[in-house]
């Protein structure tokens, strides 16, 4: 099953922005560090956040596929919607200018933070640099609704644009992640090892979902994974992703079905709101700075792997190994510089 579900992966279209499967290494440093604090768990992590263009993370795994349609539909233009920090807006940047495709943000205002970091460094330093056009929009503004309107000027110009979502996740950009979901099989196969947990961050919910349809096609268990909602509450995450994942299935396994049972996330570490750093957060991220020298991100892989933390404290998977999708943003870091810098 898990051939097939290649070979219909490698039947879309793709432009490629990896060199191939991401690593998965061990945190044992981490875990010398946390003692018995790791509950007997063995910790791994993907390195998604290691990806060469546009700073590396993982909405360029989306990325290939929504490009790659775009590129096959003929369209001039990429335009898409986030946040004022939005990683997957910088990547789309990126990852247009390397298709030499314009690109175009519509990114909205919904984070209540104001200080200057925020507001200009990060993300939005980037967008500029891989020469993103970037429309600012107020938080209450459609910023989809947005990004359609102004497809439709551009086509009135005689060009094409191709829209996509927040965070690129469409059942087709889904297939992103079921791509990972395979690399994750080929690793659990040649290491002669199986991971009882997969977590990662869910925002706009398809990492989660796609990882999920990929581990379903190839017959696999989509309960492994396990996602931390940073954006939605509990029941509209649960719902997103399962509505993702039951999209993207039948493009790569029509003949399977998602179990009422497969999504499992868990929302103890959203905090007030998306976007509002936790102490639970600060912690993690300089915990693995620390240890290891890797960076979280505030926003989304922080929270998540604070909720990992806590996990394996609690004995969650004792004497079992579990993996870390490291998902990058890492350039939101300097957006939060005065929630994550030590005192001085």
């Amino acid at each position: 099953m898990l051939a097939e579900m290649k070979s219909r992966l490698d039947a879309f279209p793709r432009f490629r922005l990896l060199d191939g499967p991401t690593p998965i290494q061990r945190l044992a440093r981490l875990e010398q560090v946390l003692g018995t604090a790791t509950g007997g768990a063995r910790l791994w992590v993907k390195r998604d956040d290691v990806m060469g263009v546009g700073g590396g993370g993982n909405k360029l795994r989306k990325l290939e596929f929504l490009i790659g349609e775009a590129t096959a539909q003929g369209c001039d233009t990429f335009i898409t919607t986030g946040g004022l920090q939005s990683n997957h807006a910088r990547q789309s940047a990126a990852a247009a200018a390397r298709a030499g495709l314009s690109c175009e943000l519509m990114l909205s205002d919904v984070v209540p933070r104001h200080d200057p970091a925020y507001r200009t460094n990060g993300n939005l330093l980037l967008d500029d640099l891989f020469g993103a056009t970037v429309h600012r929009l107020p938080g209450d503004v459609d910023a989809l609704a947005a990004a359609h309107s102004r497809a439709g000027e551009i086509a009135r110009d005689g060009r094409k644009a191709y829209v996509v979502g927040s965070g690129g996740s469409s059942p087709l950009g889904c297939l992103g992640y079921a791509v990972c979901a395979a690399e994750i099989l080929d690793e659990e196969q040649a290491a002669g090892r199986r991971f009882a947990a997969i977590v990662v961050p869910n925002g706009s919910s398809g990492t989660h979902a796609g990882l999920a349809a990929g581990l379903c096609a190839a017959g696999d268990d989509p309960r492994r994974v396990l996602s931390f909602t940073v954006l939605a509450p509990l029941d509209k995450a649960i719902a997103e992703t399962r509505r993702l994942a039951t999209a993207a299935l039948p493009l790569i396994a029509p003949e399977r079905t998602l179990a009422d049972d497969a999504i499992h996330i868990d929302a103890s570490q959203r905090g007030e709101a998306y976007g509002i750093p936790t102490g639970a957060m600060v912690d993690a991220v300089r915990t693995l700075a620390r240890s290891e020298g890797l960076l979280l991100d505030p926003v989304y892989s922080g929270k998540a792997f604070a909720g990992l933390l806590a996990g394996m404290h609690d004995g969650r998977w004792e004497g079992r190994d579990v993996l870390f999708v490291m998902t990058g943003g890492t350039p939101g870091l300097f957006a939060y510089r005065d929630a994550i810098a030590s005192a001085d």
